[in-house]
């Protein structure tokens, strides 16, 4: 024997299973699942939306029979805190959950030119690379002193660069360069960090090891192949001169080989080299003989 039972929906029972499938920076889709298995009519849903940043609220209605319903809340903003709640449009129990949106993407290329007695930071401006950016909202700058372990806000800035005067000698910065925090300091811009050392020379963070790995490397391979060369080069040079001394001897030798004597026979002053090394030498002329000159 069996009995079929058919149950009696419940409006009153909240949302199930609420989650976030996709968080952006500026917009969420959530998603969530009917109070009860397949619905057999349209269910009306109310999602409300608090900014617990600006302190505002909003509401949207979805209305679906799936049981399986998925949403996109828009126009939120870039770094924000949200509170969604889901409900049946009748008021019934609520599923909730939070949302932070992601923040603005860090300016690049920060880099630092050292002047006589200040420095300046310049980067990028970030409405290159994000559409929801507006060069009015502006930039703001923190220096990190690791001696002191202070860190200060230095201020902020349309522009995209920023004069830092009174550095001391002996101690060590970080720079970090972030899109305006907007509502108290609440919602700001993910921060590009630049070190700073007391030789003055400004080195990203991010890329401090490979950068310094990279120049040495940049510079010492072409410097030891120049050596090769030239050490290659000057072995050359050296074994052509020898080469060409030694022919230049054995030749001059030759020349003044004796097959009387069997050896070769040199003198010092300015005959050396002369042809004719048996003529007799002419020791001089007497008073008393006349000179024939023909």
């Amino acid at each position: 024997d069996y009995v079929v039972v058919k149950m009696i929906p419940d409006n009153r029972l909240p949302p199930r299973h609420l989650h976030a499938v996709h968080t952006a920076k500026t917009f969420a889709v959530i998603k969530w699942e009917s109070p009860y298995d397949s619905p057999d009519q349209d269910m009306l849903y109310a999602v409300a939306v608090k900014d617990l940043v600006r302190k505002t609220d909003k509401i949207y209605k979805v209305k679906s029979r799936n049981s399986t319903v998925e949403y996109t809340i828009k126009k939120l903003e870039p770094g924000g805190k949200y509170h969604v709640i889901v409900q049946l449009g009748n008021m019934s129990k609520e599923s909730s959950m939070k949302i932070n949106t992601v923040p603005l993407s860090a300016p690049d290329a920060l880099k630092i030119i050292t002047e006589n007695d200040h420095i300046l930071l310049f980067w990028k401006s970030l409405a290159l690379k994000e559409s929801n950016f507006n060069e009015s909202r502006g930039y703001e700058i923190h220096m990190f002193d690791s001696l002191m372990n202070i860190t200060a806000y230095l201020g902020n800035t349309t522009e995209n660069f920023f004069k830092v005067s009174n550095l001391k000698i002996g101690h060590n910065y970080s720079f970090t360069v972030q899109a305006r925090c907007l509502v108290g300091g609440q919602m700001c811009g993910e921060p590009a960090t630049l070190l700073y050392d007391e030789l003055g020379t400004g080195t990203d963070s991010s890329a401090t090891k490979a950068g310094r790995g990279t120049d040495v490397a940049a510079i010492v391979v072409p410097v030891l192949f120049l050596l090769l060369v030239a050490l290659a080069i000057g072995f050359v040079v050296l074994y052509m001169r020898h080469r060409r001394l030694q022919n230049s001897f054995t030749a001059f030798a030759n020349s003044h080989y004796s097959s009387r004597l069997g050896s070769a026979i040199f003198s010092s002053g300015d005959d050396l080299g002369d042809e004719d090394d048996e003529a007799p030498m002419i020791t001089g002329f007497s008073d008393d003989v006349p000179m024939v000159i023909a």
